[in-house]
């Protein structure tokens, strides 16, 4: 596919007091929203182009919004998986996606590109699926010598002491820079062996396999990788892209209830902030999704990788744009570090924090009731907390997101919803009152 830029170009603000306007966010399967900028004033303008659909869908989703997949529940999966792919240029990437993919070993084997594998997973992911992978990459592959370390399984686990773990059994394997190292596990196994890929002799390969909702959902696409700091979360790590990322639907049959409905959190949240329809189909479908619906789920999957996709291949190292996909996470992340990181999984914290964000549009005057109830209904549906511990304080809440990622020069920006269903800001221009009074109603003190 071809992209004429000789006529304008994307233009993502690194200015912290820019406002993201909802229209400015591209929307798949309609239009590409394309923002100029006015040399004269600084000013956000907005552009747009409409793109036809094609004629006849495809396997092999681009997610520079230009081809999409239509699938419905109950449509019949194929052998073959569905790949989106993350459009970076020379570290574009692809996502596979569907049922079996850990018996297709020509997947993991064509992004392996030296003699040497290091697969870090966890004591809960090990037993079950650690022997399918080390087949995988070393089948008709007998060049191929496959290490592993196996860390301690939760939140409160991804710190500096753990990480160490992955670095000592990488120096003492006699691993080079042409070595792999394989992310197999949920989002803190991700997030800690990409961390450590990039960081281990200043950079080596790496691959996700997602074993959650959540990381098949989010965590694993977008080279975000990183540990906690005891005065907050993901405050130490690094961007750094996978060569792939290989989602085999199959993992969730072992994926406990709890751990289902959190990486439910963040399908939603694609919905609220940029993608209505798929808002209203999880609407309909959400009780599939509990019941593990296997096209229900597979679709929820592909849907959430091609909006993720898209935003970071606008905006890799989330200058402006993809921090629309952090709705929730700043109150979010303060309840997971005032209870203690594993007290409350992530996708309970950003869906307590979501309801949170969503009261606060709804007291600026952004949205109106009928989307506040939506918000309820469906996160009570997925059998997710609709409020924060009792035990957070608004001292609590603000002492640590005072230290948030997105603060810059000392404001807190957020991610609020202004306008229609599917449409987001991400600003630190709104009344100080409104967020006083979000926090007042939420906490006892």
């Amino acid at each position: 596919m071809a992209c004429t830029t000789n006529a304008f170009s994307l233009s993502l603000s690194s200015n912290p007091n820019t406002n993201f306007s909802p229209d400015s966010i591209p929307k798949l399967n309609k239009h590409l929203y394309v923002t100029f900028r006015s040399s004269a004033s600084g000013e956000l303008n907005l552009g747009r182009l409409a793109l036809s659909r094609p004629s006849q869908p495809s396997r092999r989703v681009c997610a520079n919004a230009t081809q999409v997949m239509d699938q419905s529940v109950g449509e019949k999966s194929s052998a073959a998986p569905t790949i989106v792919e993350v459009d970076l240029g020379n570290r574009s990437y692809p996502i596979y996606i569907g049922s079996g993919l850990l018996h297709q070993h020509e997947l993991l084997q064509k992004h392996v590109h030296g003699k040497k594998v290091l697969v870090v997973t966890n004591t809960t992911i090990a037993p079950l699926y650690l022997d399918k992978v080390v087949d995988a990459l070393t089948r008709g592959n007998p060049n191929v010598s496959v290490e592993n370390v196996i860390l301690p399984d939760g939140e409160k686990h991804k710190n500096m002491e753990t990480l160490m773990k992955v670095f000592d059994k990488a120096i003492e394997s006699r691993l080079d820079r042409r070595c792999t190292f394989v992310a197999l596990g949920g989002g803190v196994i991700g997030d800690m062996c990409g961390f450590a890929a990039a960081s281990f002799l200043r950079g080596v390969n790496f691959i996700q396999i997602p074993t959650t909702v959540m990381a098949q959902v989010d965590s694993s696409v977008g080279g975000k990788t990183g540990i906690n700091h005891p005065l907050g979360k993901n405050l130490i790590g690094a961007f750094y892209q996978p060569q792939c990322v290989l989602v085999d639907t199959d993992t969730l049959d072992t994926l406990p209830d709890r751990e289902l409905a959190s990486g439910l959190a963040e399908v939603i949240k694609y919905g609220l902030i940029r993608d209505a329809e798929f808002f209203e189909w999880q609407e309909e479908n959400m009780e599939k999704l509990m019941a593990r619906d296997p096209d229900a789920l597979a679709y929820a999957i592909k849907r959430s990788c091609e909006n993720k996709a898209e935003v970071v291949s606008l905006d890799e190292k989330e200058s402006g744009l993809r921090a629309t996909l952090n709705l929730g996470h700043t109150f979010g992340h303060a309840v997971e570090t005032g209870l203690g990181y594993g007290e409350w999984l992530h996708g309970e914290a950003v869906a307590a924090g979501t309801v949170m964000a969503v009261d606060m549009s709804y007291r600026l005057g952004w949205i109106d009731s009928s989307i506040v109830k939506r918000v309820n209904d469906i996160l009570l549906r997925a059998k997710l907390p609709t409020a924060p511990p009792e035990t957070m304080t608004v001292e609590m809440f603000k002492s640590v997101m005072a230290v948030d990622k997105k603060v810059a020069d000392g404001l807190l920006r957020l991610i609020l919803l202004k306008g229609p269903l599917g449409n987001c800001v991400f600003t630190g221009e709104y009344d100080r009152k409104a967020l006083d009074d979000t926090l007042a109603a939420f906490c006892k003190s």
